[in-house]
């Protein structure tokens, strides 16, 4: 039963604002998240990003260990920054060479290239256009997507358009992506990065026809809290806003009418042009990405009066309030991690299937993982029995789900190695390999393999079929 298609895409993910450091190396231009931990929203007492955990300086060593692990694939992030030098659009030649030689590795060791084009580290050279606030916005991408294409589009085969694009949404104040001088709202922000993903897939379609390109959003499936009617209409509004929005413009070409009737309902409005329009509607994915960490609870709060569609002041996966409506609440069925978040290994299950169900695409899991605090023994080990547990448990379910009749292209977790977790730094660690660094203490950076780094190697060794 736990039967994994034979070229299952196993691997693990990472972004480069949080892995690469280097932000004064290699003629990179200044992004929102390289003096983040400067600003007043970043969390006091924990690192920044300025070196996160070095892969800069790394990557061989780096790619070399995920090798040994045997992957099958490996999910990064292109830091736009390092491509672009400024709004002119004028390119670093150094920038280019450091991401062909570590594709270049990795296909060495033939590991497939999983390309995320934008990772939430927006150039601040775009706030000379506008910023997301501008429909400039999405040419500035489409102008970047072309230098990818041209410079990667015979090595990858597989890209990622905007990590996370409902999160700009959710959590762009918290987590600093959205500019402090932002006047637009949160909406047409949304609308604006829709837009350019839809450039984005039309470019790879006409300049790679070949490549395979889809969105990552952050997805979950919503329970009720109760069997009371109210609490499961407050559940399939949440579903709207907290998934399917995100994904139906994508994937069928257009808001849909619930979501339409909602933005008025609110006194919000979405400029959209008839070009925009179009560009929408020709811009179907070939796959969707998607990441899952836990699924989300809600009670019903209603109210005549609904003055705002969204407020979270938390982060990506709790804390979500839409006032005359609903709230999500803690789900006393589900263990918690240590930093709170949900282990729902059924409602991945659950997610893959609705996922699915909905648009008949196939599926590449890039994120799911379990963030700890963790300290080397005193023989340079970690003994992490609680994550090969979490994965146990998730890829038994995701193996049910492709037994339910899904498609899926690969599991890329969480991460390949420690790096800094947007709100708690380098002491929560997602990685099967530890680096050897704390918050303001950047040691020596060696990397240390987990437990886990040897449990994940035998299961791609077995295509799962331990599990």
């Amino acid at each position: 039963m736990n039967k994994f298609p034979k070229d299952f895409l196993w691997g693990a993910s990472t972004s480069a604002y949080q892995f690469e450091g280097g932000i004064n190396q290699g003629g990179k231009a200044p992004s929102i998240m390289d003096k983040f931990d400067e600003r007043e929203i970043y969390p006091k007492g924990i690192t920044g990003f300025k070196v996160a955990t070095d892969h800069y300086n790394h990557w061989k060593e780096d790619v070399a260990l995920m090798a040994e692990m045997g992957f099958k694939s490996y999910r990064f992030s292109i830091s736009w920054a390092r491509i672009i030098k400024n709004a002119k659009g004028d390119i670093n030649p150094e920038g280019i060479k450091f991401y062909n030689n570590l594709i270049d590795e990795l296909l060495k060791y033939k590991i497939e290239p999983v390309v995320t084009m934008f990772h939430f580290d927006s150039p601040t050279f775009i706030d000379e256009k506008g910023g997301l606030d501008s429909n400039e916005f999405s040419n500035m991408f489409e102008l970047y997507a072309k230098v990818l294409f041209e410079n990667y589009g015979s090595k990858v085969k597989y890209w990622l358009t905007i990590n996370e694009l409902n999160m700009f949404v959710f959590v762009g104040e918290a987590i600093g992506l959205i500019s402090e001088k932002s006047k637009a709202s949160k909406w047409q922000i949304m609308h604006n990065l829709n837009v350019a993903q839809a450039k984005a897939i039309r470019l790879c379609r006409k300049m790679l026809p070949n490549a395979k390109i889809g969105p990552a959003p952050n997805i979950a499936s919503v329970y009720a809290n109760s069997n009371t009617p109210e609490d499961y209409l407050t559940k399939l509004t949440f579903e709207q806003i907290r998934n399917w929005i995100f994904l139906d413009i994508v994937c069928r070409g257009e808001y849909g009418t619930w979501f339409k009737n909602f933005l008025k309902k609110i006194n919000e409005k979405i400029i959209i042009t008839k070009e925009e329009e179009k560009i929408l509607k020709d811009s179907k994915p070939d796959f969707i990405a998607f990441n899952y960490y836990s699924t989300m609870t809600v009670q019903n709060e209603s109210a005549d009066d609904v003055k705002d569609s969204l407020i979270n002041k938390t982060d990506q996966q709790t804390g979500y309030v839409i006032p005359g409506i609903g709230r999500s609440i803690k789900n006393k069925n589900l263990q918690k991690t240590e930093y709170g978040w949900e282990i729902d290994p059924v409602g991945f299950k659950s997610t893959l299937r609705e996922v699915y169900d909905r648009y008949r695409l196939p599926i590449m899991i890039t994120e799911n993982g379990l963030g700890v605090t963790e300290t080397l023994t005193s023989d340079e080990k970690i003994h992490d029995d609680y994550r090969i547990d979490y994965y146990k448990q998730h890829i038994k379910a995701m193996s049910e789900a492709i037994n339910d009749g899904v498609e899926m292209i690969g599991y890329m977790p969480w991460s390949a190695f420690d790096l800094v977790s947007s709100h708690h730094g380098v002491s929560k660690r997602y990685g099967f390999v530890y680096v050897n660094r704390d918050e303001f203490d950047e040691k020596d950076m060696k990397r240390i393999r987990k437990d886990s780094f040897f449990w994940y190697k035998e299961l791609i060794e077995k295509n799962g079929e331990n599990i």
